[in-house]
């Protein structure tokens, strides 16, 4: 498995069927698309673990998409009957994304699919073990270009994350002051990364002051 990048599998429950995006009319894998239940009152909620009762209106995982379909009442049309969809459900997702992604951390590393530390962290990277290279946000520079540095030894350097600050990752991880932290490869890197493509559709997966444009080191092949 090509850990820069991982793609939402077929094999995986769900991922292999097909639903029809309500907004281009494409055809694409549930992975790729966030599905929306109508509450009775007849409010358009987001379900991204699928299993809210009610017909499914799926919307391509995409800010564009799912702005688009809450302007022009494409729930509705769908549907066929009158829906109200906030204006904010595009930021509702996102919100939804993050969280589903702290949660599934916090369930990493219980099973030992996540490991924390810079020395351990760079390790997994040198090892070819780490899948994501997960950063906080407000970590120092000088920090996060150490660690990156394992990038240039490893055959197969991690996807980098920069999503959650310190804070976020601690609470989520109850640890202390966490910073670095890497999710090593396997099964529960494979459903993570799901996640982390429709967010990716959201909102940058790292922020913009961390100089790299539209692409991270790795995705260019190039070390840090």
């Amino acid at each position: 498995m090509d850990a820069t990048t991982i793609a939402a599998p077929a094999t995986l429950a769900g991922a292999a069927r097909e639903r029809r995006d309500i907004v281009s009319g494409e055809v694409m894998d549930e992975a790729r698309l966030i599905r929306f239940v109508a509450s009775p009152e007849g409010a358009i909620i987001p379900d991204l673990s699928r299993k809210l009762p009610g017909r499914g209106l799926w919307v391509a995982a995409d800010r564009a998409a799912v702005e688009t379909a809450a302007r022009k009442g494409l729930f509705s049309r769908a549907a066929k009957r009158k829906l109200a969809a906030a204006p904010d459900l595009a930021d509702q997702v996102q919100t939804l994304l993050m969280r589903r992604l702290l949660a599934a951390l916090g369930m990493a590393k219980k099973s030992g699919d996540l490991t924390l530390g810079f020395e351990k962290v760079k390790s997994a990277i040198v090892a070819g073990k780490a899948a994501f290279l997960i950063e906080a946000a407000d970590g120092a520079e000088d920090g996060r270009r150490k660690v990156m540095a394992g990038f240039r030894h490893a055959a197969q350097p991690p996807r980098l994350i920069g999503l959650f600050t310190v804070e976020e990752l601690s609470l989520a991880l109850g640890a202390e002051n966490v910073i670095h932290s890497a999710f090593l490869v396997g099964r529960g890197a494979v459903r993570w990364a799901i996640d982390v493509e429709r967010l990716s559709g959201f909102r940058p997966l790292f922020p913009d002051s961390w100089g790299f444009g539209s692409e991270a080191p790795e995705s260019r092949g190039e070390a840090f």
